[in-house]
């Protein structure tokens, strides 16, 4: 195992598993566009080094102006956060909730923070007929008892989205229960804008959903750390006052800022490669034998075949210089399970190639 931090993409302690240098492997247990950062914000952070003298904007003024044109809706409505895991953090120490709800499988950082938080959690299941998504119903009943409910949309790992009347009866529930829904919307950029499911334009109705997003995974700058959140201007302001001065840096700004002056043809490249690539992945697996979740965004749930553990498979391919991410530990699923990004061409090829090979030995050690 090598998800000592609960997440994918933890190069060092692969490194030291699998007698590997960290810069030897392909990562498919982190989901990042296989594209790389655009060409302007490698640009802008060449530019920008010479200001690594001065403090960043606490305000984040020039950020929130460029989202708050491509969002439509003015800055106030805006919180910059180090990451989206900081915008989770920010929400749990502005409200303080004594209860909060999480609907698995899930990102794990949504119970982990909400304990490190003191908060009791408790938790509803996502089922394998509907492709791990939960009842709505089940989710309703949950917000019913609890303070603030985290959902994924898509969710991770499986990949999935909710429909636009089930989002909107949890938004309804929220209102009328008084529980804030945390929406966690860190993948929505690698579904085409038509095929989306947000409140977002509804969010004037609802005063207790907050949207968090990640910059950090479509414009492929996880190292930087870079997400916002979206909501109604008293709870960002709730939310802003627990921030720690210049929590985000100055380089993620530029970053940040420059990721939103790219061009069209960079976000149209991004979508076309994922979507191709995703259906090659849903295809040679399937021909493999292996049990994939048709998910909408960079990323997809997959069991192994046979009596395949996800532990195993990590193991093989680890020594062959690929990482998936072992999804065993998360409530819900099984030892089969696990998750892989989608990469370009090459790489998903490789993959398959080494999965297919992999299977093959194993028939023959029998």
């Amino acid at each position: 195992m090598i998800e000592v931090f609960g997440h994918g993409g933890d190069m060092e302690t692969a490194a030291a598993v699998f007698g590997r240098r960290a810069t030897d492997f392909i990562d498919f247990s982190a989901n990042i566009n296989p594209l790389g950062p655009p060409p302007e914000v490698r640009e802008a952070l060449r530019n920008g080094l010479r200001a690594v003298i001065r403090y960043p904007d606490p305000g984040h003024r020039t950020l929130k102006s460029l989202l708050s044109r491509r969002l439509k809706l003015a800055p106030e409505w805006i919180g910059i956060g180090n990451g989206a895991a900081e915008c989770m953090a920010l929400v749990l120490l502005a409200l303080a909730p004594a209860r909060v709800g999480i609907v698995e499988p899930c990102f794990s950082e949504y119970g982990e923070l909400a304990a490190k938080f003191g908060a009791e959690v408790s938790r509803v299941y996502g089922r394998a007929s509907q492709q791990w998504r939960a009842e709505t119903a089940e989710m309703i009943g949950l917000m019913e008892e609890v303070d603030l409910l985290f959902l994924g949309q898509p969710n991770n790992p499986n990949g999935v989205q909710y429909n636009q009347e089930e989002l909107a009866s949890l938004a309804a529930a929220s209102a009328r229960t008084g529980t804030v829904l945390v929406v966690d919307e860190a993948f929505t950029d690698f579904i085409p804008l038509e095929q989306r499911v947000s409140l977002l334009q509804s969010l004037e109705r609802y005063p207790n959903v907050i949207l968090i997003r990640s910059m950090t995974k479509f414009y492929a700058i996880p190292g930087l750390r870079l997400g916002y959140a979206v909501a109604h201007p008293g709870m960002i302001r709730r939310m802003t006052s627990k921030q720690v001065t210049w929590s985000v840096n100055g380089l993620a700004l530029l970053a940040g800022e420059a990721c939103l002056q790219t061009g069209s043809d960079y976000e149209e490249r991004t979508l076309e490669l994922v979507q191709t690539e995703r259906e090659r992945l849903l295809t040679g697996l399937a021909e493999l034998g292996y049990a994939a979740i048709p998910g909408e965004a960079n990323y997809l749930l997959v069991r192994a075949p046979g009596m395949w553990r996800a532990s195993e498979l990590q193991e093989v391919l680890g020594r062959r210089g690929m990482l998936i991410r072992s999804c065993a530990m998360y409530p819900g699923l099984t030892e089969n399970h696990f998750r892989i990004a989608v990469k370009d061409r090459k790489d998903n090829l490789l993959l398959l190639e080494t999965m297919g090979r992999v299977l093959e030995e194993e028939r023959r050690d029998r």
